[in-house]
């Protein structure tokens, strides 16, 4: 039996054990993401007394889990190890709260982790999120997996918090897209070659424009070399993605000001793979990219999604309207939004793009 099987039965028989173990991996995965941190910072954070805080640290430093210096606090090696060889048990204990259950419910996603926080709010939450989705994603990939990975700040962030083990996973590691033009370190290109080195196994560059006329992509997906790149990228098995605001990512992207207007006229409220979804679902623009299309997603073994945030909410109920997403990481902020917003989730009419 794994940790996702195990841990209801453990939770209903020791649940005071259940609340130890998730209060002490919380202090860990804190400070590893915060180090070197005071213990009056972390309490703070993490919205404890000093006193309360205090007992949890030393029990873990007689551990020898954690060392305290004048800079603050930082994790051991031992603890480092620790975090990573029980990274199973937390995958399950985050997939089992009760707030991932009723989002799941709300979303019809199957299934949903909600960590503490809200992105907008504190740089670090971002990155304990994408700490999270890596944790869930590398227990979720198998070997000879194709992973496609969409660009931006939040899957930058999942690749530079992926756990690096020093083995080698016989994955493969590409672009969902092409993404020449913005800032290199959020491009998809450099986030594959990043996840793919900190999985062990290989990627595959795909560098063309995020943006093209119709004429100019038409002519190189003829191109011999875009065109066995793409076959590989299409033959993804699993994606994860990030999802934006419609609005933020149009100006990112550099869209003409008559697609801004449209969009705001068409009441776009979120994007992912490059197209623009209402807050029912539907499809309002698209723009012509190179990649990995919507089509492609229902094919997949795994479809993720990583977005946190009280700002993404609205973003997040259209994408899990729009298409289909196995399993979702999010925040507290975005979780509670959602929750408070929706009613439930009504289904979409996935027809023709608006022109």
């Amino acid at each position: 039996m794994d940790a996702e099987q195990l841990w209801p039965a453990v939770r209903r028989l020791v649940p005071e054990w259940v609340e130890a173990f998730q209060l002490r991996m919380q202090i860990l995965q804190r400070i590893r993401l915060q180090q070197p941190i005071g213990r009056r910072a972390l309490a703070a954070n993490m919205g404890f007394t000093e006193r309360v805080l205090r007992a949890e640290v030393e029990l873990l430093r007689q551990q020898g889990l954690v060392y305290p210096a004048p800079a603050g606090m930082s994790l051991t090696e031992a603890g480092q190890n620790l975090l990573d060889q029980l990274t199973g048990v937390l995958v399950a204990v985050r997939s089992h709260t009760e707030g991932g259950h009723a989002l799941s419910r709300v979303l019809g996603i199957p299934a949903v982790t909600v960590v503490q926080g809200d992105t907008d709010q504190a740089g670090w939450v971002k990155d304990a999120l994408a700490w999270q989705a890596a944790l869930e994603l590398r227990e979720l990939l198998q070997p000879n997996d194709v992973l496609a990975v969409t660009g931006g700040t939040t899957m930058a962030a999942l690749a530079t918090q992926m756990p690096d083990t020093g083995g080698r996973m016989p994955v493969m590691v590409v672009p969902a897209r092409g993404g020449l033009g913005e800032d290199v370190s959020i491009q998809a290109n450099t986030i594959a070659a990043r996840l793919a080195e900190r999985l062990g196994g290989r990627s595959l560059m795909l560098h063309v424009p995020d943006q093209l006329s119709p004429e100019t992509r038409q002519r190189l997906l003829n191109e011999p070399q875009v065109e066995e790149r793409l076959r590989a990228v299409h033959q993804s098995t699993v994606v994860v993605h990030g999802i934006g605001d419609a609005l933020t990512m149009a100006r990112r992207r550099q869209l003409a000001a008559a697609d801004l207007a449209r969009l705001q006229a068409r009441g776009a409220v979120a994007e992912a793979f490059g197209y623009f979804f209402d807050k029912q679902g539907h499809p309002v623009f698209a723009m012509s990219t190179v990649g990995l299309q919507l089509a492609d997603l229902s094919r997949m073994r795994l479809v993720m999604a990583v977005a946190g945030g009280a700002s993404k909410a609205r973003a997040i109920a259209a994408a899990a309207k729009a298409y289909r997403i196995d399993r979702l990481v999010t925040d507290e902020a975005a979780a509670q939004a959602l929750l408070a917003g929706l009613p439930g989730r009504g289904q979409t009419d996935k027809g023709e793009m608006p022109s």
